[in-house]
């Protein structure tokens, strides 16, 4: 359900209040992109509507997913590995793909890979809502995620190649209104077309709406979008990639997968790999470094003191987002047996709360107090989960959306005092020429995060479901109760995690350094890199 107030590293939120002759300091966009075309060229507004439109069928795509859960559960007779594999598996070829996929565009052109990855994201949209058995989803769901990958990292690359500097402030205030409204409508969506059941389809429809909007805009994109290139971009580091996805594949995979086996050997020797594979990526990449200049991760930015804290919150921060979303649904929808659709309207208020406060952070707050109010944003939903906690645990299965409605409320104001400015204090000393390589891996950090999250479910959730339903000897009646307990206990460590947020913020700076336009910045062609979309 949940989703963030920035969109390809790039802060949109704050973008509507920048001033209209240029875009902050934060994008990853470069200063060295081609001219835009004469401001009286209707094409350009044409282009920024297909762009939007695939920007915002990845962000619905994102949330529409975790609501229909439990029905995709019924329909496939899905385990609870193979659940979590559905929204896992995504993540993680996303977050895997992301950085070359920024690359390929600036190699090979971005309205080229644009289109590529809007046809190929309709067409595993296609595959995950025919799937006929839970392997064959959480495949598609794979291949949407590496789809997404090839086709976000182009969205703001195409606007500022299209658009002069002085319209980016309106454009960039036109994303984030999307995103806002991409973070409202996904679970709502979601549980509407999961309800209606629309031709006996169930859950289907939640992927298949994708079809004709991805069909346009692949055709209208062909004809509208102006082609654009890097000057000087750099090589693609395919074996970076794949020493990264084999290292995350050995650490979450037995995370999903122990416990149905009842935690194997292999699990935990393969657990421990990943982290001597993780360790020999480090080592290639410093060797790649080297030799071409051209690594997949700029190791020398983890020099900054600040951006390496940040990197460290953004994936602590989407530990919480895996491990909180996913038992969120599952305790409402199983645990409390609700509708999708009741389960939906119920996370309304948090989306709202998120939005609000992510304005109020960027443009009120964060000027004035600095990383304060990161840190407030942190204990204060630490503060919403306890009270979630407490009501759960007072109103059992009883409890209803009224009263879920404040705990709710005051994480989705916390969170968005988080998120929106998270991505500036992260990048605020990180110099110039790096931007965008350190905006990508962000992004790439915030999904791995949240596939480690979700992979981490199987322990903080479904371990104390089996422990209870043991101790009742499989009794169907328990199976509510069962879900309440599990759902408070995972909350539990939800609060650590925040907890190690708040404390790992002591090092991002106390203040940002501000804004500036980038075009007033060097050109630089690593600029162009690794655009991103933060969860």
């Amino acid at each position: 359900m949940g989703h963030s107030v920035t969109y390809m590293g790039t802060n949109v939120i704050d973008m509507t209040s920048a001033p209209p002759s240029g875009t902050p300091a934060a994008s990853p966009i470069s200063a060295a992109a081609p001219e835009a075309p004469a401001v009286g060229d209707r094409r350009r507004w044409f282009a920024l509507a297909i762009v939007m439109t695939a920007a915002f069928m990845d962000l619905v795509d994102v949330t529409i997913v975790n609501i229909a859960i439990p029905s995709i559960q019924n329909s496939l007779g899905a385990t609870f590995s193979a659940i979590q594999w559905i929204t896992a598996g995504y993540a993680l070829a996303f977050a895997a793909g992301l950085i070359t996929g920024g690359r390929l565009g600036d190699i090979y052109g971005r309205k080229r890979l644009f289109l590529i990855g809007i046809g190929g994201f309709t067409v595993a949209s296609a595959l995950c809502g025919f799937a006929a058995n839970p392997d064959v989803l959480v495949a598609s769901r794979v291949l949407q995620g590496a789809t997404a990958a090839l086709m976000v990292p182009q969205v703001l690359s195409i606007v500022h190649a299209t658009f002069p500097a002085h319209e980016r402030g309106k454009v960039f205030g036109l994303f984030g209104a999307i995103v806002g409204l991409g973070a409202v409508t996904g679970p709502l969506l979601g549980a509407l077309l999961t309800e209606w059941n629309l031709f006996g389809l169930e859950w289907r429809p939640i992927f298949l709406i994708n079809l004709p909007v991805g069909i346009a805009g692949l055709i209208l994109g062909a004809k509208f979008i102006t082609e654009s290139k890097a000057p000087r971009a750099l090589k693609l580091d395919l074996p970076g990639v794949a020493l990264v996805v084999l290292g995350l594949l050995a650490l979450i995979y037995p995370l999903t997968r122990g416990r149905e086996l009842d935690w194997p050997l292999w699990g935990y020797l393969s657990m421990a790999g990943s982290l001597v594979i993780l360790g020999v990526f480090v080592a290639y990449e410093k060797w790649k470094t080297r030799r071409d200049g051209s690594p997949l991760v700029e190791l020398s930015l983890f020099k900054v003191k600040s951006f390496a804290a940040g990197i460290a919150v953004q994936l602590t921060f989407g530990v919480f987002s895996g491990i909180f979303f996913m038992v969120w649904t599952l305790y409402m929808q199983i645990g409390l047996g609700w509708s999708a659709l009741r389960a939906g309207v119920t996370g309304i208020p948090f989306s709202i709360a998120v939005s609000v406060a992510a304005g109020i952070s960027v443009q009120k707050l964060v000027p004035r107090f600095g990383r304060k109010v990161l840190q407030a944003g942190a204990l204060t939903m630490a503060t919403g989960l306890l009270l979630y906690i407490w009501e759960a645990n007072h109103f059992g299965a009883d409890i209803s959306s009224v009263q879920m409605a404040l705990p709710l409320i005051v994480m989705g104001l916390s969170m968005g005092l988080i998120v929106a400015p998270l991505t500036d204090a992260v990048l605020s000393e990180v110099p110039k020429e790096h931007a965008g390589s350190a905006s990508g891996l962000i992004n790439t950090t915030g999904q791995t995060g949240n596939a480690f999250g979700i992979g981490l479910v199987s322990v903080v959730f479904f371990g104390v479901i089996d422990d209870k339903l043991e101790l009742a000897k499989g009794a169907k009646s328990a199976i509510g109760p069962a879900y309440v307990d599990a759902f408070q206990s995972a909350l539990g460590w939800v609060v650590g995690v925040l907890i190690v947020i708040f404390l790992l913020m002591f090092a991002l700076p106390k203040k940002t350094s501000g804004h500036e336009a980038p075009d007033t910045a060097p050109p630089s062609d690593d600029l162009h890199k690794e655009p991103a979309l933060t969860a």
